[in-house]
């Protein structure tokens, strides 16, 4: 719900919601029933719209279970349904036809044949595959008359659409069931057949190899290109991420979109964008497929994480009279720390912190336990989610 509220307070126009155990993020805290309902009237009081996720590719058992799942939907009030699974899709439409269902990226659609199929059977948007060219996708727009949406920025993986097996192979929880472990995110090492001990390093470095980790995507130095390609939706991947990615990433290219629409012909893009966009965690950034086949690995990208700043603190209110924000600790931080503020329309810009107290008024030099509540002297005003980090 925390995140939840970051994305619509920083800037989306839409958020996708995990629920009813048909996503594919089954290790993720999910929504209950009541969150749900909660999560979507919160966004709808803010006009943004909700789109659920029940992508998974379903098997037999989970067919029964998911039509009376679709009749409880239904009270929830979604924007749309997103799947993957045909089967899944022809139970919506019978049992909930008004709900309009978006094509998960999981479908593989990589083709305007493939869009105007989904079309003609009643699919209001498609997601398209992550393998395509803009070239493609602007084909696929002059072709089909059909609502398109694309990831802009955040993980991929390696696998067609995120249909993977390694999870499945590897530990027995199937990715395309949302049980994914991230096999594609460990490390491995290479063996010839004879030689079983002395292992090929593909890589320097004692971490091993990362041969199947995909960079992120990032395509905030091309927002011109994907809008002219023509699609109703940008896409940021941000599930299991933190607060501080959501904030940080919805604002960056909110704030890079609106200053496309309002001056095209006068836009430039900004550094401080990227820059932004470098401090939440994250891997090596490239652009994916947009302008041809990725370019390839760089013998010295690990493919570890990276980040030039850690979240420190969320902001929960702040006293006029007093002038202090109250802030419920994220990562351990210390009197005399340089820390960086940004909200919304804010900043970001950096404070030193010259005195912390707990939440009794007590004086003290640290705040190490987490979500522990304190209070901040600040010189200018925060606002309900603003985010404290510091450089790392």
């Amino acid at each position: 719900m925390e995140r939840l509220r970051a994305a619509v307070k920083y800037g989306a126009d839409a958020v996708y919601m995990g629920g009813a155990g048909l996503d594919l993020r089954a290790y993720a805290p999910g929504f209950s029933a009541e969150e749900l309902s909660k999560g979507i009237e919160l966004a709808h009081d803010s006009g943004v719209k909700v789109y659920l996720t029940l992508n998974i590719i379903a098997h037999n058992r989970h067919l029964e279970d998911a039509g009376i799942k679709f009749k409880d939907i239904e009270k929830l009030g979604p924007d749309a349904l997103i799947i993957a699974d045909a089967g899944l899709w022809e139970l919506a439409k019978r049992t909930v036809p008004h709900i309009p269902v978006h094509l998960s990226t999981q479908a593989a659609v990589t083709n305007w044949r493939s869009a105007k199929f989904w079309f003609d059977l009643g699919v209001k948007r498609v997601n398209l595959s992550r393998e395509l060219s803009l070239e493609e996708v602007r084909e696929i727009r002059d072709k089909v008359d059909i609502e398109l949406e694309v990831f802009i920025h955040g993980a991929m993986c390696v696998a067609y659409s995120g249909r993977c097996l390694l999870s499945a192979y590897f530990t027995g929880r199937g990715a395309n069931r949302g049980e994914c472990t991230q096999p594609c995110r460990w490390s491995y090492e290479l063996f010839e057949e004879n030689r079983p001990h002395d292992p090929l390093v593909l890589s320097e470095g004692k971490e091993g190899s990362f041969i199947l980790s995909s960079r992120d995507l990032c395509m905030i130095r091309h927002i011109p290109e994907m809008i002219q390609s023509g699609v109703n939706g940008l896409k940021i991947e941000g599930r299991m991420k933190s607060i501080h990615y959501v904030a940080t990433v919805t604002r960056v290219y909110r704030e890079a979109l609106d200053r496309y629409i309002s001056d095209p012909k006068g836009y430039e893009f900004d550094p401080s964008w990227e820059a932004e966009l470098r401090k939440v965690s994250h891997r090596s950034y490239h652009t994916g497929f947009y302008f041809g086949r990725p370019e390839q690995v760089d013998p010295d990208d690990k493919r570890s994480y990276l980040g030039d700043c850690v979240m420190t603190g969320l902001v929960l209110g702040f006293e006029k009279e007093t002038g202090m924000a109250i802030v419920e600790q994220r990562n351990r931080f210390f009197k005399g720390d340089m820390l960086e503020v940004f909200g919304p329309k804010k900043g970001p810009y950096s404070f030193q912190v010259n005195r912390l107290y707990d939440e009794n008024g007590t004086e003290i030099s640290a705040a190490p336990h987490p979500r522990q509540i304190i209070r901040i002297p600040v010189e200018q005003e925060l606002s309900h989610l603003d985010v404290l980090r510091k450089y790392i």
